[in-house]
This record gives structure tokens, sequence and C-alpha cells, in this order.
């Protein structure tokens, strides 16, 4: 018999804010978050110097040295985001947590830590590199981080699949509760912003070059976006079994009715709508319900020509054309392997009440995107008991959760 699985506790580190509530009542302001960053002038042949940064987030003051010592950025945002989102299941401290299992992603590690190695091959000395560079380089670190602070016993399921790292994690952990081998997970994806990442996107001609108005970028599914903008940020969630949270008079947020994933296994960057269908197919199979079940639906939303086209053309093929859907990002921009997380928090906020933000800067539709019913300007109330939210990545690779009211 399969088990259900409920969200217990949340904490976020977002371009939005880092509170939950913070974050969800800047949706309602209808600005994005998108900034100049001055950093990326200083690189040539740039074409765009545009981010958008975690606001409102502050290194706890109890994450001495010896704690951070193998944490870069990104692991810090993952294990402080951890450590609220316990405290909110009101399990912070409690002695089942060393039993708890860990599913976390990230696209990599922390990028100044590759520097110390970079070091060593051009300098010939090893002057940077230490016993920590590995340890925050590594794309396991934000698990093994939050491992070792939180002293866990339990399954560690690391996911590195670019911008579906997140959204993988909650999905991996909702599957190990599911089927009996964990009751506990901490689970969720995390990403510092960096120079690099910016330059691969901008490499393939991805990334908005909107440098003078930051605030009209990006704009997914418009016919006159010009490309995504990175961001950075943190979330997690708590996942348990539901009978043993009832039990102990958890507040439940949400329930995890349902999760897929799949592999398009025909172009490393080209997204592939059949299979992007696909998983949305699977993902209302696993959770036993219909495509008109669905309230929302929460796009992956890069504001990419190809990415957009694909996405919405599949959520045409499986929903039709009456389904409500917007993008997080045109807020936050694209926050990799942390989005999948983030939106899932923010997804559980708008879904607990009933209000859905718009799309930002979408403007005029891309006749070339799927007939759907796009939020557009303003938000919109809808009472609904189940959406979906969905996340693409290089790779090919494919996810989609079904998220239930409680």
């Amino acid at each position: 018999m399969k088990r259900r699985v409920v969200i217990t506790g949340m904490g976020i580190a977002s371009p939005l804010g880092s509170t939950i509530e913070s974050a969800y009542e800047r949706l309602k302001t209808y600005e994005n978050c998108i900034r100049h960053w001055e950093k990326l002038d200083e690189f040539e042949r740039l074409n765009t110097s545009l981010g958008a940064m975690v606001s409102g987030f502050k290194i706890p003051e109890h994450f001495t040295r010896k704690i951070t010592r193998t944490m870069g950025n990104v692991s810090v945002m993952a294990v402080a985001t951890a450590e609220e989102a316990l405290k909110d299941a009101g399990l912070s401290g409690s002695s089942c947590i060393s039993n708890a299992g860990v599913s976390y992603g990230s696209s990599i590690g922390s990028l100044d830590a590759v520097l110390d190695f970079y070091s060593m091959c051009i300098d010939k000395k090893v002057k940077l590199l230490n016993s920590g560079s590995y340890i925050k380089m590594m794309p396991q670190t934000t698990a093994v981080n939050i491992s070792l602070y939180f002293k866990t016993h339990g399954r560690l399921i690391p996911a590195s699949t670019a911008c579906t790292s997140g959204s993988m994690s909650i999905g991996y952990a909702y599957e190990a509760i599911k089927d009996g081998y964990q009751d506990i997970m901490i689970a969720g994806g995390a990403e510092e912003i960096h120079p690099t990442q910016v330059g691969v996107f901008d490499t393939l001609y991805a990334t908005s070059s909107k440098n003078n108005t930051p605030k009209l970028t990006p704009s997914p599914f418009d016919k006159d976006r010009d490309g995504l903008v990175i961001g950075e940020g943190a979330g997690t969630v708590i996942l348990e079994e539901y009978e043993r949270a009832r039990a102990r008079g958890a507040k439940i947020y949400a329930e995890i009715a349902g999760f897929a994933t799949n592999t398009d296994g025909t172009h490393i960057t080209n997204p592939n709508k059949e299979m992007m269908a696909e998983v949305m197919r699977k993902s209302l199979e696993n959770a036993g319900l219909k495509a008109q079940d669905i309230g929302y639906v929460n796009a992956h939303g890069t504001g990419t020509i190809n990415g957009d086209i694909a996405e919405s053309l599949a959520t045409e093929e499986v929903f039709g054309n009456k389904i409500p859907i917007s993008s997080i990002k045109s807020y936050t921009g694209h926050t990799l392997g942390a989005c999948g997380a983030i939106e899932a928090i923010l997804g559980i906020e708008m879904m607990n009440n009933n209000w859905f933000p718009p799309t930002l800067n979408l403007k005029n539709i891309d006749e070339q995107c799927g007939k759907l019913d796009y939020i557009m300007n303003e938000g919109r109330k809808i009472d609904c008991g189940y959406i979906m939210t969905n996340n693409f990545a290089f790779g090919g690779i494919n996810t989609s959760i079904i998220l239930k009211r409680m």
C-alpha cells in the first residue's frame, strides 16, 4: 500500500525574500527582483549584466568558522533553510532527526572552490587548495553538509541534475517515504550565483540583454522575450509520512500527491515536448488523478524561445487550453538547482491562499506557444485542490510534482 507523504516544514532563501511570508507577499507587488550586477561588467564579450540575488538572507550567528569550513555559499543557504524548515515543522532538536534521510541538490557545488584547483594547475603551486576545497565544490556538497550538521543517519540522495535538482530531490524524498524506506526526509535544492554560470548560458545566446531595463525581463511566453536571467537561492521542505505527522499533531502544509521524472534521450539542450507531456501524464497517473483535477500549473517558464514553446505545447497537449498557468521565474530569474524547491514552496502558499500571480512582462503571447490560460497583468483567485509544478533541465531531464491542498 502506498504511504501518504506530507510537507510539515518549509524554509526559503530567495530573491523575493528569505522568509516564506516575505517571499509570498513580494509576489503581490508585481515587480521582479532583477538588477544590474556590477560584477559582470568585468568580463569582455559577455552580453548580459543582469542577475537576481538573494534578499534578506543572513548567515546565522551560530554558524561558526568550524561549522562552515566545508561550506560554500550554496551549502550555507541549504543548511540554514533546512534549520528553518525543521524549526517550522516542530522537529528542531528532536531525536528522530538522527534517523531522517536527506535528499538535496544543486547544479554544482560552490564554484569559487573550483579556483583552488585551477590555481594549482596554472601556477604549479598548492597554495589555495586545502582540505575543504573538494567538499565545497562537489555536486553532493549541499546534501552532505546538511547530513553532517544535523547528524542524520538515514538515506542520502544527492541530485545534481541542473535545473531539476531541487524538484528531483523532493520527488526522490517523496518516493523514499512512500515506499517505506524513511519516515522523515529533509529535501530541496540550492544554488549560489556565479559569473561562470551566467557565462554558460550567455555562450548559448540564452541570456537576456535588456541590461538597461531590468524590470522588463525575463518575459516568459512573450513574443518579445530575449532570454533568461540567472538567480540564486535555496528552498527546503520537511517531508513526513502522513500518519506519523498526524499522530504528533504536526502542521501540514500540503500533501505530495504525485511525482514523475523521465529523460528526453534526444538532445542535450533542446527540449523534447513529447517527453515533457509524458512526464506530466506520468505524474497524474502516479497521483491517480485526471487532467481536469489540476487547478493550476506552475511553469518552468524560463523565457527562452525553445523552452517556452516546447513546454507550453506539451502543457496544452495534456491539459487543453483552459488550464491557468504562470511562471515564478519572471520574478526570481532562473535559480537553477534551487528553482524546483523554491517554486514548490511558493506554489503551496499560493494554493493555500487561493491566489496565483501573473507572469510578469507577458504582454503579447508568442503565437508559437501553446494555447493556454496564461495568467497576465494581475493575480487571480483560484480555489483548487491540486496544483502541478514542472521543471526541465539540460540533459533532457524532466520532473513533475503534484501538490494537494490539505
